[in-house]
């Protein structure tokens, strides 16, 4: 079946809550030649796991490194001519303000943009190149966000939400439009979620052409909003939320997109930190994909539970906008996840060539040793014991069951 033909099929003349498909439809005529019709990418490792089609829709390769631009500059273009004099203003850790920042940039507009005092320096400074006035302010994105409000009310600047509004609702539905002309054979499509612009703006166009696929939104388990809200009817606030995924931290669903989603997205599933980090870690090794934490929850789903997803699945890449210290952090966290970087303690008789007889044990059983620290001076120890702590890289969590056992064999008592 091809492109026209799936979309044909299952034409209807619904519309949703605020949005509909026709706002889709204009908003992807707005974006040509401004945001990429980014790749469509299979995945041979997840479709084995799956035991059906999976494929990667790669906006961590759209302009700005994110979905974000496509909303922010169907918004902007949207603003009346005094509205665009008065500038615009936002609040964001990354890539909402390069979205802004850059769609601003094509439309002749002022923008200033609000980040967080310890915002990544590549995330500032590429927002700045951008060609926004960058201000930092407050260490929490709500004290960020009340910063910059504070600035659209005494400045006149329009301020730009990064999920709540129909514009960038209609502009981030541009992407399901895209994934229906190159993947007509979707069954499944997973998405993940923050405020719920994207999920929002995706579900009215894929729900309006294809009721049949199902969408699951992807929630990181320390930072879901959405079922609680759900299961109130209503968006309410969680307090706290703690992930790893920027992108996709947000305490309180948006009113608009709320409504939509839903109506219209099937399922909303959480995964955990370490599925996230195992997540990452596939995109850069087996796909050669850079993603950010938020940008690879779908992945992190289907490994958590692929027999869950009915092939073909798309699963959307939604950024790659990562700092290289979270990403060296992440990186490690995911190599211990799945079993291939062990970090432990022991204590050995401290005696010359103490140390030299441990790394021969750990050299027999093949553990790669990354970092050794060495310790002969503390209160916790007897006068002849000295203690070690070793990060070793290793093949899986057979073969740390295996280093343990060879340290333990050898004499040596693991202590962490």
């Amino acid at each position: 079946m091809n492109c026209e033909t799936a979309v044909m099929s299952y034409r209807t003349t619904r519309s949703f809550p605020t949005v509909t498909l026709d706002d889709v439809r204009g908003a992807q005529k707005m974006l040509l030649g401004v945001s990429r019709v980014t790749a469509m990418e299979g995945s041979r490792h997840l479709s084995r796991l799956v035991g059906a089609p999976v494929h990667f829709k790669c906006e961590n390769l759209q302009r700005t490194g994110s979905f974000k631009l496509r909303g922010a500059y169907v918004r902007i273009a949207g603003l009346l001519p005094e509205e665009r004099a008065a500038g615009v203003v936002a609040a964001s850790a990354g890539n909402h303000a390069q979205g802004v920042a850059l769609a601003s940039s094509l439309l002749g507009v002022r923008s200033t943009v609000f980040m967080p005092v310890g915002a990544p320096l590549p995330k500032v400074a590429a927002t700045r190149d951008y060609g926004a006035e960058v201000r930092l302010r407050g260490h929490v994105v709500d004290e960020t966000l009340a910063a910059a409000q504070d600035y659209a009310r005494e400045t006149g600047a329009v301020f730009i939400h990064p999920f709540d509004h129909p514009d960038i609702v209609a502009g981030q539905g541009t992407v399901g439009l895209e994934i229906l002309e190159q993947c007509p054979e979707v069954r499944t499509l997973a998405i993940g979620v923050g405020g719920g612009g994207l999920a929002a703006g995706i579900a009215v166009a894929v729900k309006s052409l294809r009721p049949d696929v199902r969408l699951v939104g992807v929630q990181a388990a320390g930072s879901a909003a959405y079922p609680p809200s759900l299961a109130a009817g209503r968006p309410v606030s969680i307090d706290n939320p703690v992930t790893m995924a920027d992108g996709i931290k947000v305490g309180r669903p948006g009113d608009v997109p709320f409504r939509i989603v839903e109506e219209l997205v099937d399922e909303i599933v959480t995964v955990s930190e370490d599925d996230l980090s195992s997540a990452l870690l596939l995109c850069l090794e087996r796909a050669k994909m850079v993603v950010e934490p938020a940008g690879a929850s779908p992945v992190a789903a289907l490994l958590s539970d692929p027999g869950a997803f009915e092939g073909p699945v798309v699963a959307l890449l939604s950024g790659g906008n990562v700092d290289p210290l979270l990403m060296q952090r992440i990186l490690r966290h995911g190599m211990a996840a799945a079993g291939r970087y062990l970090s432990l303690r022991l204590r050995l008789t401290d005696r010359p060539g103490a140390l030299a007889t441990l790394l021969g044990v750990l050299s027999e059983v093949d553990a790669n040793v990354l970092d050794v620290s060495h310790v002969r001076t503390d209160p916790r120890l007897g006068l002849t014991e000295a203690e070690v702590e070793l990060h070793l890289e290793t093949k899986g969590p057979e073969h740390c069951a295996d280093v343990g056992t060879a340290l333990r064999d050898a004499g040596y008592t693991v202590i962490g």
